[in-house]
């Protein structure tokens, strides 16, 4: 039986090549809007950027992993940097307005914010299934080693 899911995979190989096109929108916008904001949003947004590439990068490969090799903690992993440090950085960046948002930003950050939202719900279930059958697999196991 085949766990890993072909729509979170879809998602991923399209969010893989979507990526560097949002990197390179955001950061040629913050270079634009800069010298326009102020002295605590500028070092918000620096930040932001930085943890959000890293982040990023990291969150892609595990899930990757987790969902082709079927690995649980990759998946797991995946999962929980999509749903906390990643959707709600996403989200701040395209509904604070102070951040004077242009419109092919506020484009971008819908975008990837789609595909965030759209990456949590088949995560959990294919995380779901994964542990089921992981479960089920070890209990066998241990019974067949007990008998």
């Amino acid at each position: 039986e085949i766990l890993s899911s072909l729509p979170l995979q879809v998602s991923l190989y399209f969010n893989v090549y979507f990526f560097p096109f949002w990197w390179l929108i955001t950061v040629a916008i913050l270079y634009l809007k800069y010298p326009d904001l102020p002295d605590y949003y500028k070092a918000i947004l620096v930040t932001i950027m930085i943890l959000v590439s890293l982040t990023e990068l990291i969150r892609l490969y595990l899930g990757y992993a987790g969902n082709l090799q079927e690995r649980v903690p990759e998946l797991t992993a995946f999962w929980l940097l999509t749903l906390f440090p990643q959707l709600p950085i996403i989200l701040f960046l395209l509904f604070n307005e102070n951040l004077k948002i242009h419109s092919l930003e506020r484009a971008v950050h819908i975008i990837f914010a789609a595909f965030l939202s759209f990456q949590v719900v088949p995560a959990y279930f294919t995380l779901k299934r994964m542990v089921r059958v992981h479960a089920a697999r070890f209990r066998l196991t241990e019974l067949h080693r007990l008998e």
